[in-house]
């Protein structure tokens, strides 16, 4: 097996359709891949539509809703492939995606993950690639204090304003909505860490990628479409401290820095 392409779904069985649809008019050549659903406890119908549609894809039930990283854990560790694909529900592939990947990183055995361009469903660039956090980076991206130069300058870092995303790069870390990893190197790191049980988990994976000497890479040669809305942006700053999507991503952000601390 070539490809082993891991979706996590909760309650989002619409956009899983459409995200395995693109995979199906995909070009993969003469490359084998296989596709797995987990689904983390949404009892949203998709097991029974994908039953119905026999499209030869394995589906995986947790029997609660265990998280981002522990979710696709479930997909990793039945995933058969030389290379593993994470993808959230919300991608949208082209149909060179996964090729181009594949041709690049069979000739760079050095490079143990690789992202793509990400574009918006209104064809802006979605920024996928980023510096690590400093301290307050965190609250810095939920709170309006951009006016303050201190501040603007700590985001501009951490967005990498300075790089155009047009060419090859190698990043600190990688969005997770998207990940092409190498098996070899994914058993060499470990899988993602299920303390996170949401947000952090992506930032995570690529400091140990890198602490393991594999090459993590911005590749935008190869694009997908991410139809996201940050849960974050959806919460009012003045709620910053009573939203349940912002207790989750302080919680993690605790763990992250009691585990590597500002580095």
């Amino acid at each position: 097996m070539d490809i082993s392409i891991i979706i996590l779904n909760y309650k989002s069985k619409d956009l899983v359709l459409n995200c395995l649809k693109s995979i199906k008019e995909a070009d993969f050549g003469l490359l084998k891949y296989e596709i797995i659903v987990v689904d983390n406890n949404s009892q949203d119908g998709l097991k029974e539509i994908l039953e119905l549609q026999n499209l030869q894809i394995i589906f995986i039930e947790s029997a609660k809703n265990v998280g981002m990283g522990a979710g696709n854990n479930l997909g990793i560790r039945k995933a058969q492939g030389e290379y593993i694909v994470i993808m959230n529900p919300d991608i949208t592939v082209f149909k060179e995606t996964f090729k181009n990947i594949y041709d690049f990183m069979e000739v760079n055995s050095d490079v143990g993950l690789v992202g793509p361009k990400q574009f918006y469903p209104d064809q802006i660039v979605q920024t996928s690639c980023f510096r690590w956090y400093n301290l307050f980076t965190p609250i810095y991206r939920r709170l309006p204090l951009s006016k303050f130069n201190f501040v603007k300058k700590d985001l501009d870092r951490f967005l990498m304003k300075d790089y155009n995303k047009e060419d090859i790069k190698e990043v600190n870390w990688l969005l997770g909505s998207f990940l092409f990893c190498r098996a070899k190197a994914l058993a060499e790191v470990g899988l993602f860490d299920e303390q996170f049980f949401m947000y952090f988990e992506d930032t995570d994976l690529c400091r140990r990628f890198w602490n393991k000497n594999w090459k993590v890479l911005y590749f935008p040669k190869a694009m997908v479409i991410h139809n996201h809305i940050r849960q974050s942006a959806r919460v009012a700053w003045y709620k910053f401290f009573t939203s349940k999507i912002t207790i989750y991503h302080i919680i993690s952000w605790l763990k992250y820095l009691i585990k590597w601390g500002i580095k």
